[in-house]
């Protein structure tokens, strides 16, 4: 059974960074894809980052382009996300996630699994 758990959330203030973690666990093999996603309060879930677990290629949303950056540890088995330069604006339920099979990765119906989220909030 898959599982994804994320920790690192917290409260900072504008300009600051935060490092989220997701502990990824259960896929049998490695051919998935994980993205980072997140959902403020009142407004839809949206991509954030994604990557592949068996390939180098990254891919991000406009909105976080030049301040996030994600990584992966295959042997760890986890899949980070590096937030520099935060906005109030980037104040959300972060979101880990999973695609097993095919799907746009910018899409949220395309994720198979979830972890729980953690909260960011950063301050003005």
């Amino acid at each position: 059974q898959v599982h994804l758990v994320e920790s690192g959330g917290g409260l900072v203030q504008a300009g600051g960074s935060l490092r989220l973690s997701c502990t990824v666990s259960g896929f049998t093999n490695n051919d998935f894809r994980m993205g980072w996603l997140r959902q403020a309060p009142g407004k839809e879930r949206e991509f954030v980052a994604g990557v592949d677990w068996n390939g180098p290629h990254t891919h991000y949303g406009d909105s976080v382009k030049g301040r996030f950056t994600i990584s992966r540890d295959n042997a760890k088995n986890f899949v980070a996300l590096q937030m520099n330069s935060l906005k109030p604006e980037d104040t959300a339920v972060y979101y880990c996630g999973a695609i097993s099979g095919y799907g746009d990765r910018e899409t949220v119906s395309s994720y198979d699994y979830w972890g729980r989220g953690t909260q960011v909030t950063v301050s003005s």
